[in-house]
């Protein structure tokens, strides 16, 4: 069996429509947006299935600039080597260092300082945790994800209005507000759902011919 992570139901909803008739050869967990509700679900999660592998996947921003939404990443401070090597043979990605942070980063400094500090390429808030709970229990894992948000391709709002941590979920009340506010950024919010939708569509297709090739 094979075991796949996304941090949200809205990651992976095409890949699920696509794979239902073999959901018994898969198992998936939304980790949740964070390390603390991360690491709460993980270890269960890990503990409870006979796993031959697990694929961390989902979104992430780019920080590096020449990424764009729908890029794919392998990271290979979180892979392992065979994994990804064979993954390498199969997908069109970078292969670079994802960083994960405690935070959402919004503007395109914070990006660029992550990318001189840590080398990064990209950014997200589950898969170091993730990689520790697979190490604990020698595990192999392979690390994958999909740009959906660049600096090129920004939030349309704070971080803080389209999302809601504490409550994982969306937050409907403040993003309401802001738009009332600022009824222009209407527009922006429906490039983003259509960066949304980009980026979806790429993981699942990726995602599609791994479990197929490296079962």
């Amino acid at each position: 069996m094979i075991g796949i992570t996304f941090a949200l139901p809205s990651e992976s909803r095409d890949f699920r429509r696509l794979v239902r008739a073999h959901n018994h050869q898969l198992a998936i967990l939304h980790t949740g947006v964070g390390e603390k509700i991360c690491r709460a679900r993980i270890g269960t999660f890990l503990d409870s299935h006979q796993l031959e592998f697990l694929i961390s996947s989902g979104f992430a921003g780019a920080v590096e600039p020449s990424l764009g939404v729908g890029d794919l990443v392998l990271a290979q401070n979180f892979s392992d080597p065979q994994l990804l090597e064979r993954a390498c043979e199969m997908l069109i990605a970078r292969v670079g260092t994802l960083t994960t942070t405690d935070r959402i980063i919004e503007t395109a400094a914070e990006r660029e300082t992550l990318a001189q500090k840590d080398d990064a390429v990209a950014v997200d808030m589950e898969t170091a945790w993730i990689a520790e709970a697979c190490a604990a229990r020698k595990l192999p894992m392979l690390s994958l994800r999909v740009i959906s948000d660049a600096a090129s391709a920004p939030f349309p709002a704070s971080p803080s209005v389209l999302f809601d941590i504490a409550r994982q979920r969306m937050a409907r009340g403040k993003l309401f507000g802001y738009l009332a506010r600022h009824p222009l950024s209407v527009v922006r919010l429906l490039r983003f759902a259509r960066q949304i939708a980009v980026a979806r569509d790429s993981l699942t297709s990726a995602l599609a011919v791994l479990v197929r090739e490296l079962r």
